[in-house]
Formats: C-alpha cells, sequence, structure tokens
C-alpha cells in the first residue's frame, strides 16, 4: 500500500506525525508534504524537528513540487491523509485551485476516485467551512474532523491521539493491533 500523508500548518500537526511514526516500521509505503506553516507548528507543538518527520517517510516533496509523481494519476497510490488540514488547504481543494502540492495531490485523489481523508481543524465551524466539507464529502472525501472518544478511558493526550490515528487508518483497511475497540456496554 502507497499511502501520502499531507501535514498543514493548522493545530493538531501530532495527527499526521503519529501516522508516519506508526507506519514507520511497515509495509505501507509514506509519501510526505508538508506546507511552510507545517514546519512552524511542528515546531511549536511537538517535540519533533522537520529532519526527524521528515525521516519518518518513506519519500519526502517540497510544498512547491507540483512535477512530483504524487501530482500526477499515472502513479499509483492508494489514498492521501491531510492531516490537520486547515480551512486554507480545505477550501483550495474544494475549488480545485491545485497552486501547490498538497492540493494538487488531494484534487489528484477526487479526480482518480481515491481515498481522501481531511482531518479538519477548526472551531467554531463557519457556514463556509461547513459547506466546503459538504461540498466535498459530496465528492468522496472523508471529512474526519479529530474528536476525541472517551469510551477507551484515555488517559493522556497520547492516547486521544493515538485512538483518532488508528480510527483514520481504519478508514484505508489500515488495522493496527494496539488499537483499542469498542467492545460493548457491558465489557469492563
Amino acid at each position: 500500500m502507497k499511502l501520502i500523508i499531507a501535514i498543514t500548518g493548522a493545530t493538531g500537526a501530532i495527527f499526521g506525525v503519529r501516522m508516519l511514526d506508526l507506519l514507520k516500521n511497515t509495509e505501507i509505503e509514506t509519501h510526505l508534504v508538508l506546507s511552510p506553516y507545517a514546519t512552524k507548528t511542528i515546531k511549536l507543538e511537538t517535540k519533533y524537528n522537520i529532519k526527524e518527520v521528515e525521516e519518518m517517510a518513506d519519500y519526502v516533496y517540497a510544498y512547491k513540487d507540483l512535477g512530483a509523481k504524487i501530482s500526477s494519476g499515472s502513479f499509483l497510490v492508494d489514498g492521501m491523509i491531510v492531516a490537520p488540514c486547515s480551512m486554507k488547504t480545505l477550501s483550495s481543494i474544494r475549488i480545485g485551485l491545485a497552486d501547490n502540492l498538497i492540493s494538487r495531490a488531494a484534487d489528484v485523489m477526487l479526480k482518480e476516485n481515491k481515498k481522501l481523508l481531511l482531518m479538519t481543524r477548526e472551531t467554531p465551524l463557519s457556514t463556509i467551512h461547513l459547506e466546503n466539507m459538504l461540498y466535498l464529502s459530496k465528492m468522496g472525501a472523508k471529512i474526519f474532523p479529530p474528536m476525541p472518544a472517551f469510551y477507551n478511558l484515555p488517559e493522556s493526550i497520547e492516547d486521544i491521539v493515538d485512538h483518532l490515528v488508528y480510527r483514520c487508518f481504519d478508514q484505508f483497511g489500515i488495522h493496527l493491533q494496539a488499537a483499542k475497540r469498542w467492545q460493548g456496554l457491558n465489557q469492563k
């Protein structure tokens, strides 16, 4: 399996970083694109530097490299996750702007009917945000705001992040053993 992971400048860079970390020792090939503000958010919100994050991926592309292999529908890839997805990126994807590699690769996912998951980050949501999400959902994109679950009794931020990352992976048929799953109300 080949998966594009894009990280934008919205808060929540740890989601994309954790995805890369969990996939680095699997058979899944990862292709990473960082927006300019993602590099700032990663430094601000995580313990990682950019070099460490890039080393987690199998392939890394420059944000403005519209000639990269992931910018073409002829490159075989199984899907793309934008985690987190800023409202700017969401808007760019919706209108097909494709002026950077993140929005271009997402555009390719839509036109090729491949899986596209957008971990949208903003609150509260404006009507513009909601309309953009609805439009892209109708086109086949998965809209996945990182809303925490509490039935798994998280004890840390890491537990919350991991649960959401595992749920994102589920959308691509990636099922990691460490995921805590709902066992019903009678489960202790």
